[in-house]
């Protein structure tokens, strides 16, 4: 499959790049685009405008502002990255020939704090920024018809742990 991976570069994104590229073609788009090993060519987010990303079979999108433990950063900045860009390539999916778009949201997008299991019919009730930017972005794509042959998955991952982890789960470790 010819792929396209947002936020290449980031921790999730340059783990994913290793287990699926030796059996698919891998595009990135990001905010920084160095060469990356296992990855044909990483684009600008301006480039999705001029017509220069070549046609993929599937999306997935994990760009986004991370959570921030220090709180530095403002509420505006977490809607501009987490739900502006979410519309910006989920707009480009629909228009593309990607028949697959995979969304990485968060756990946090459903709630804060969690007491006992967190299921599917859980109403969202996030708090602050970054989970509110998050679940706007889902609700954006949700409110999208899919044309005939699309599909589109929203992952809510919790802490994701591996090569590289950095964030809330260093803070767990401390």
């Amino acid at each position: 499959m010819k792929i396209l991976i947002t936020g290449v570069h980031g921790f999730v994104g340059s783990n994913l790049v290793e287990y699926l590229k030796s059996d698919n073609e891998l595009y990135g788009l990001d905010i920084v685009n160095p060469e990356k090993a296992g990855v044909v060519k990483t684009f600008s987010w301006s480039d999705l405008d001029s017509g220069v990303v070549p046609p993929m079979d599937a999306i997935i999108h994990l760009a986004g502002k991370a959570h921030d433990t220090k709180k530095r950063s403002s509420a505006e900045v977490y809607f501009k990255v987490n739900t502006g860009l979410t519309q910006k390539i989920f707009d480009f999916f629909l228009n593309s020939r990607a028949s697959k778009f995979v969304f990485f949201s968060t756990a946090k997008a459903a709630a804060d704090r969690v007491e006992g299991m967190l299921t599917e019919d859980v109403v969202p009730t996030p708090v602050g920024p970054y989970g509110e930017s998050k679940i706007k972005a889902e609700e954006y794509i949700l409110s999208k018809s899919l044309p005939d042959g699309k599909s589109c998955y929203i992952l809510r991952p919790c802490m994701i742990h591996g090569p590289g982890n950095k964030g809330n789960l260093n803070l767990l470790y401390s």
